[in-house]
């Protein structure tokens, strides 16, 4: 089994080098697909350094930002694993994380599994309660459209079996991604499971970047592929 570990970076030469430490030391058989999204503070430079010295390690780079869902596309073209999981880079989600998110999967049990923040016993931080209900609000109304029961549809941490994304045509560049594949792998009537994961959040002092227009966003999407779009 081979896991493909795809991580979307954007300006983040603060923590890129922490998460990577973490990814590149899990103990898989893997290979760790990183995408600079048109980085400007340096990140990039970060990246092929490390990749040069890192045999496991690939690095795709943007010229401009694109999004997280481009980073996204960008990265599954040159996977080649049985299994992929998308990491963060920013040091919200930790990669000690990933037996409990891939058991489902290589117990036969699963096709797809989301790792909640709103579930479990594993330590959260404690930040935005506005960001907490819109979450909630988001994952109500995609649950409504899907007939999904997820607890939490926004989270960073998904796992696919790869023949689950070939049969995938995705759109979206930014976080689109999230509501859009949600509804793609319901309508393919795929296994989902979810397990309790921990959640280190940042504050936007910190680098954290999601905004409102991207819960906007997130509502279109919801009801585009899960309401009109069958592909």
């Amino acid at each position: 089994m081979l896991l493909s570990i795809i991580m979307p970076v954007f300006n983040e030469r603060k923590t890129v080098m922490e998460t990577l430490g973490r990814v590149l030391t899990v103990d898989y058989n893997k290979e760790v697909i990183v995408v600079d999204d048109g980085s400007e503070d340096g990140t990039r430079e970060i990246l092929m350094a490390e990749a040069a010295r890192d045999a496991q390690l690939k690095v795709i780079a943007h010229e401009r930002n694109m999004g997280k869902g481009a980073a996204i596309r960008s990265a599954l073209k040159a996977a080649s694993g049985d299994i992929v999981i998308i990491q963060d880079a920013d040091l919200e989600y930790n990669p000690a994380d990933y037996p409990r998110l891939l058991k489902p999967i290589l117990d036969g049990r699963a096709d797809v599994v989301y790792g909640t923040r709103f579930v479990g016993s594993e330590e959260h931080r404690i930040l935005y309660f506005w960001h907490y209900l819109g979450n909630k609000f988001l994952t109500l109304l995609s649950n409504m459209v899907t007939n999904l029961n997820l607890t939490d549809m926004e989270t960073g941490y998904k796992v696919f079996r790869m023949s689950v994304l070939k049969q995938l045509v995705l759109e979206q560049n930014r976080f689109g991604f999230e509501p859009e594949v949600t509804a793609k792998i319901a309508r393919m009537q795929c296994r989902v499971y979810e397990v309790g994961i921990s959640y280190s959040g940042r504050t936007y002092a910190e680098g954290k970047k999601i905004t409102l227009w991207d819960g906007v966003t997130a509502i279109y999407c919801i009801l585009k592929y899960g309401l009109f779009r069958y592909k």
